[in-house]
């Protein structure tokens, strides 16, 4: 059964709104109002980041994706630099696959690894294995 995973506010960067519950979240071009710039925060590249973090263990999760045309998703190590300019890559500490253009997926690794998808997913599942320091996107 799927993990439950909740969006941490005090990361997201101010672009990106929350719903209430904190279990989605949308892009808005025009910031909703001033946040904090807390050490948190993402504040250049728009990330929010789960609640719930982990330092050893199996976990699964699913993340609904729906009809979208541009999305990106993944995992990262709670260090990465949340400032300035960053490049989201497994050299700097992110997992992330995603969908650019309504048709284009790729794993974000040094160079983007295209992703065949014959049929548009719904929703992704996200694995980690941390003790084998593994990621895997289904």
């Amino acid at each position: 059964r799927p993990g439950e995973v909740t969006l941490d506010p005090d990361t997201a960067h101010p672009n990106l709104v929350l719903s209430e519950d904190r279990k989605s979240v949308r892009f808005v071009e025009v910031r909703p109002r001033d946040l904090p710039d807390t050490p948190r925060r993402f504040t250049i590249y728009p990330c929010v980041l789960a609640a719930q973090g982990f330092t050893s263990g199996r976990h699964y999760w699913e993340v609904e994706v729906g009809d979208k045309t541009h999305w990106a998703l993944g995992v990262c190590k709670d260090s990465v630099s949340r400032k300035g300019e960053l490049t989201p890559l497994p050299e700097t500490g992110y997992w992330r696959v995603r969908l650019w253009n309504g048709d284009k997926y790729a794993a974000t690794t040094t160079p983007f690894t295209p992703l065949t998808v014959r049929v548009k997913p719904k929703r992704v599942g996200v694995f980690v294995d941390y003790e084998a320091g593994k990621v895997a996107f289904f």
